[in-house]
């Protein structure tokens, strides 16, 4: 069993844990609100990546190929999003004090909430197509669609919840280093710009 599970839980984790759009907004997540208020963000993604990795597995890819313009769709409409958030970052101010960033009410802005995050994994074209490919690829290793997508469900879940975890405290460690505004615009353009950059892979 171990030796099934394995293989799967590598390709997760690596999946998940690669820089892209959700490990660059988990990183300006944990910057400007701290790791207990971004936790609904980790929460949304890690759930968002079970749910499309359990329609990968049973049969995402042919609902794909049925009516092409759904890929067109999610692209467009993840394309937006993710431009709006980028902006969003790189216009932030910095938070008043990189010590208050665990406490309640002294934050500017809003992380973004679990429902956000959910549907941003959802709209992510690179995320339908790691979680169609993993079913692809580890079909042999279950006997049926339900099984498939119980053990990808978890392994993504997991995964993600992980990966998100560490960015998130990564952007909180940053903050720690940033002592004047202009270390924060440069950070926070920095995020937005390789946030954008993140969705060129989309249309290639």
């Amino acid at each position: 069993m171990i030796e099934t599970l394995l293989p799967v839980l590598s390709f997760t984790l690596a999946a998940a844990l690669s820089p892209g759009g959700a490990t660059t907004l988990a990183t300006a997540s944990g910057a400007q609100f701290g790791f207990r208020r971004s936790v609904p963000f980790i929460m949304g993604i890690s759930i968002g990546m079970l749910t499309l990795a359990v329609a990968g597995a049973l049969g995402l890819a042919n609902l794909v190929r049925a009516f092409p313009a759904i890929e067109l769709i999610t692209k467009l409409i993840g394309t937006s999003y993710l431009v709006w958030l980028a902006v969003k970052i790189a216009m932030a101010p910095p938070p008043p004090s990189a010590q208050k960033l665990e406490t309640d009410g002294a934050e500017q802005g809003q992380p973004i909430p679990f429902l956000g995050a959910f549907g941003l994994l959802w709209l992510n074209p690179k995320g339908w197509a790691v979680t169609i490919g993993a079913a692809a690829s580890f079909s042999a290793i279950a006997q049926d669609p339900t099984e498939l997508a119980i053990i990808l469900g978890s392994a993504f879940a997991f995964s993600g919840f992980l990966s998100m975890a560490l960015w998130c405290a990564l952007g909180l460690s940053l903050s720690l280093l940033l002592t004047s505004d202009w270390q924060w615009r440069t950070v926070n353009v920095t995020l937005g710009v390789l946030l954008i950059a993140s969705i060129i892979p989309m249309w290639l």
